[in-house]
């Protein structure tokens, strides 16, 4: 009964059966827990994995702060593709923009507050979890220029995300940014670039990031089981 009425089940019947065919809508694969906007719902999304119900969580809590702001907000015009279960804290900002897409891997995860504006392409691998209050933004948002030779900068570039990267609190993540496989990223970096160089079992930090230390990693092996838990809606 608890479980039961901390669904916002309006939102979570409106979301299924607006974003997805009715063959999947009805197995209800997306729950939506508290507060939540729909800003903007004229996008798509994709599941390409077998459909399970509550497969994927948006604002239930999984983190030790129970208290929720009431901001969540979802503007979704763009692609939006999940590989398998995910699962989203609370008060996350998900932005996709038009002609963009944003692809989840299997338990790919924002902690509570996280931001992600999508206006090109992000990608992010299968067990990579976003800590809380960081930011994932492959956007400069306003046009930069050379100010001696007038050239003008990107505004946005992609961003990928390997598998198992650990990405602690209040982490920037900016455009161009790539990072290998079992990479940990220090909590309030800055990361702006390709990494994949350095190779898979790295600690990188700072601002802007940079190798803190090679051969680390998360132990994967040993949190599965509570993170399968956590990190799942609890049916």
């Amino acid at each position: 009964m608890k479980f039961s009425l901390s669904i916002n089940w309006y939102k979570t019947l409106y979301f299924n059966f607006k974003m997805l065919p009715f063959n999947q809508a009805k197995k209800l694969p997306f729950y939506f827990f508290g507060k939540v906007k729909f800003s903007s719902l004229t996008g798509t999304v994709k599941i390409e994995a077998p459909i399970k119900r509550g497969m994927i969580g948006f604002g239930q809590r999984f983190e030790q702060m129970t208290k929720a702001k009431g901001i969540a907000e979802i503007i979704l015009d763009g692609t939006l593709v999940f590989k398998g279960h995910a699962h989203f804290g609370k008060d996350v900002f998900l932005a996709i923009k038009k002609d963009a897409y944003c692809e989840f891997g299997f338990m790919g995860c924002l902690g509570s507050d996280v931001k992600l504006l999508c206006t090109q392409k992000i990608s992010i691998g299968n067990w990579t979890g976003i800590g809380y209050e960081s930011q994932v933004v492959d956007t400069n948002s306003h046009p930069m220029i050379n100010s001696k030779t007038g050239e003008a900068y990107p505004i946005s570039g992609p961003i990928q995300l390997g598998d198992y990267n650990a990405v602690s609190n209040r982490v920037s993540i900016m455009p161009n940014t790539k990072t290998p496989n079992h990479c940990v990223i220090a909590s309030n970096s800055l990361c702006n670039k390709d990494y994949t160089d350095l190779g898979s079992e790295v600690l990188i930090g700072g601002v802007p990031a940079k190798l803190i230390k090679r051969d680390f990693t998360r132990d994967w092996e040993s949190e599965k089981e509570n993170l399968m838990f956590y990190k799942r809606v609890k049916l």
